[in-house]
């Protein structure tokens, strides 16, 4: 079972007439899914797409997404992820470097242009896409014929349904099945290639050690289905035979009706999205059904997040992973105190998975208890960086570890705790430092609602420089706020400065909202030049 389309066959001849997708009401079981995806791989063929094309999908959660995606894994195209939260430059240059033959988009999704979005994208850009599919809801829209310049062959996702389906997978294990776009030392973002072998099997072990096949297993998909969090989510729960209820925009509202009506059992995603559901009920225990809630740390004021969904009944569980080995490769125990809970990392989900903990500039493997980067090698990591070889070098190993650039704690060789992005940890008086440290510190200090520390390079070498934002009303005192540093930091961790903010430059990214620390470093090194000047 190494290729999508046999996951997919095997759960609908064990499971063919029960839920696969729910979208807004309409429902599918794994039989009409399987039937649909088969319809549309049929379609896209006669327009020309096949074996080894890329094509490129710009949907939000929900049905259609998911039977690009099974008809593209059946024909053997690979499947490039584009968020729909992005742009004519974002959309210009994933579409131009992955050499997309097609791209299917919504054009009037949420009341956004996205035909529009298009339509800036320069002609030349759009050289080697040969078809454009418009899906729409909209039954005015469909009676249109969108017009995209550059492009002859513009057809609308209804019209490639054919009566006749496609004969068998030609996937292999080694078919490149999707990309994901993740963070570039360039300023683009690299294409993650994963295989049918790797998503499918790393499926399976997320739907076994959570137990889907075992009950009635009902997630909610609200982590985007462009990116690994929500990527993997949904294709575990068709390991597993569960039932996939999409949500196309998350709404704290619509997302808790949805929790208790449905009574969804598993449920993944940012700690916003959990402080915003607990915010949605005023119920003592108001998602009594979940079983499974996994969490991912993105804002440092919700540090008491899994303490107060305690007190609710949810038992959040931490979870890590990357684009490059995707989401849930490792987790939390439910059966933990909460001070583990919260911690991102836990222990490998794949029996398969090694891990090593290695000196981040000798690359000397280090002991259980030492601070360094995690390495990985496991089922579900990628095939390579698309069309990137020197950037895959420098991440794969030449004994398979995927070099993860995270700053974690290994314990023993099944578990480990993460600390931080080794590009935000810090060499401080030469010791390896996690700004989380210095943050929590920060924290604790009643003028503060939340903290950032970024590095600054300066003649006495790396430094800390601390951006707070202030609780409401707050009146903050560097003096103070620097003699109680020196209280609860070693010295050559004390900032060098403090930067107050209304809030802090964040991105939308597809599995959740990310602190941008590169621009906070920008900020720091200017202010600190100013200072010099």
């Amino acid at each position: 079972m190494e290729t999508f389309p046999n996951l997919l066959t095997k759960t609908t001849t064990d499971r063919g007439e029960k839920l696969a997708i729910y979208d807004r009401g309409r429902e599918l079981t794994y039989s009409q899914f399987r039937q649909r995806s088969l319809q549309l791989a049929a379609g896209l063929s006669r327009q020309g797409i096949g074996l080894g094309d890329r094509v490129a999908i710009w949907l939000p959660n929900c049905a259609a997404y998911l039977e690009y995606f099974a008809a593209c894994a059946h024909m053997g195209a690979t499947v490039i992820s584009l968020n729909t939260k992005f742009r004519s430059s974002e959309i210009e240059d994933i579409l131009h470097r992955s050499k997309s033959r097609a791209l299917v988009f919504w054009p009037d999704f949420k009341g956004i242009d996205f035909q529009g979005i298009l339509n800036e994208v320069p002609v030349d850009k759009l050289d080697a896409l040969d078809l454009i599919v418009c899906y729409t809801e909209s039954v005015n829209d469909k009676a249109k014929q969108p017009q995209i310049p550059g492009c002859q062959n513009v057809v609308l996702s209804d019209d490639l349904y054919e009566d006749e389906v496609m004969p068998s997978s030609v996937s292999t294990a080694d078919t490149g099945l999707v990309v994901f776009t993740t963070s570039g030392t360039t300023g683009k973002p690299k294409f993650v290639l994963h295989t049918h072998k790797s998503i499918t099997a790393h499926a399976i072990d997320v739907a076994n050690r959570f137990g889907y096949a075992g009950r009635e297993t009902r997630l909610l998909q609200v982590n985007p289905l462009c990116g690994t969090f929500g990527l993997t989510q949904a294709i575990a729960g068709f390991a597993g035979g569960g039932s996939v209820y999409c949500l196309p925009v998350f709404d704290a509202e619509a997302a808790a009706a949805l929790i208790q009506e449905a009574r969804i059992t598993d449920i993944n995603g940012s700690d916003d999205m959990y402080a915003m559901l607990l915010n949605a009920r005023d119920e003592a225990i108001p998602y009594p059904s979940i079983i499974n809630a996994g969490f991912a740390a993105f804002n440092p004021s919700l540090g008491n997040l899994v303490e107060d969904a305690d007190r609710r009944g949810l038992k959040l569980v931490g979870l890590w992973g990357m684009s490059e080995v995707q989401a849930f490769t490792a987790h939390q125990l439910v059966a933990d105190p909460v001070e583990l809970r919260k911690q991102a990392g836990g222990y490998l989900l794949s029996d398969d998975a090694k891990i090593r903990v290695v000196d981040p500039e000798t690359s000397a493997q280090l002991r259980f208890g030492d601070m360094g980067e995690l390495e990985i090698s496991c089922p579900g990591q990628m095939a390579e960086y698309l069309d990137n070889p020197d950037a895959t070098a420098k991440t794969v190993t030449p004994d398979g570890y995927v070099k993860t650039g995270d700053l974690v704690i290994q314990h023993d060789e099944r578990k480990f705790t993460f600390l931080s992005r080794m590009g935000d940890t810090l060499r401080l008086g030469g010791y390896l430092t996690d700004p989380v440290e210095i943050e929590n510190v920060l924290n604790q200090y009643p003028g503060i609602a939340k903290s950032q520390v970024v590095g600054v390079d300066t003649d006495k070498g790396t430094k800390a420089f601390a951006f707070v934002v202030p609780r409401a009303a707050a009146n903050l005192n560097k003096e103070d706020l620097e003699a109680h540093c020196r209280d609860h930091l070693a010295s050559y961790k004390i900032p060098i400065d403090y930067f107050v903010l209304e809030d802090f430059p964040v991105t939308q990214s597809a599995n959740g909202v990310k602190i941008q620390r590169a621009r906070l470093r920008e900020i720091a090194i200017s202010h600190y030049q100013k200072t010099l000047a």
